[in-house]
């Protein structure tokens, strides 16, 4: 009940915080004001190297599962395309290849989804919700979900993202500068592994038996293969099969 109430909590103050209180709320915390401490000023000037605005920028965070790589994309506001600003090691990992469908698989979801949530007195440090289960899983799992998927520091992991302490910091005051900086939607999406002809490959020889299976990454690689051609989100609905429609 107590973890069910703080996560309560931050929902609120993450979607109803001005961006500027938001930010000030943040660094309230002592793991937060230790990440900007130790963290912001080299990342503002690694930001400065690619030409990107730190007081104007946009975060994207994409993440290989067989990869066992986070990767962080970056644009100034003015600019329309993501440029990749840099890539976390995923330090353990539950589960296997394929969605999240129920509680208890032990699985990291695969689809499209953003940041719901904000912790800065997680368990594993610092954490970062996914807005898992989204519409897809809803239709396509029904019922017992499973929820609370984190980006997190420590390096232990049941259906999570960890990446250790040292690297959830940057991540995570990142965030919170993308949101402070005005962007309400911090995406996050998640593959089995690169879907280019390679790793599609991979997929079918492995799991050619599960052709549910295979018509999902399919799906999912129209979303990657837009992003690897533009550089820019596309815009994402979900018909009444759980099929994503990407515009």
């Amino acid at each position: 009940m107590q973890k069910a109430i703080i996560i309560i909590i931050y929902l609120l103050l993450y979607h109803v915080l001005p961006a500027q209180s938001f930010k000030t709320t943040q660094q309230k915390y002592e793991r937060v004001k230790t990440a900007y401490n130790e963290k912001w000023e080299n990342l503002k000037t690694d930001l400065a190297k690619q030409n990107i605005n730190p007081l104007n920028f946009e975060l994207f965070i994409r993440v290989f599962k067989k990869d066992k790589t986070v990767e962080l994309w970056i644009k100034s506001k003015e600019e329309k395309t993501f440029k990749l600003f840099k890539t976390y090691v995923i330090c353990s990992s539950s589960g296997e290849l394929g969605p999240k469908r129920k509680q208890g698989d032990n699985q990291v979801p695969e689809g499209y989804y953003s940041i719901s949530a904000f912790n800065p007195v997680s368990n594993y440090y610092l954490s970062l919700q996914v807005s898992y289960p989204n519409q897809s899983d809803i239709i396509i799992g029904k019922n017992n979900l499973g929820g609370e998927i984190m980006i997190h520091g420590n390096c232990v992991t049941i259906g999570c993202i960890p990446l250790t302490d040292n690297y959830i910091k940057e991540v995570y005051i990142l965030a919170v500068e993308a949101k402070s900086n005005g962007q309400e939607n911090i995406p996050v999406y998640i593959y089995p592994t690169r879907l280019n002809e390679s790793g599609i490959e991979f997929l079918k020889n492995n799991y050619s038996a599960n052709i549910s299976l295979i018509s999902f990454w399919n799906n999912l690689k129209l979303g990657y293969d837009y992003f690897e051609l533009h550089k820019r989100i596309p815009e994402i609905s979900v018909d009444k099969n759980g099929k994503y429609i990407f515009n």
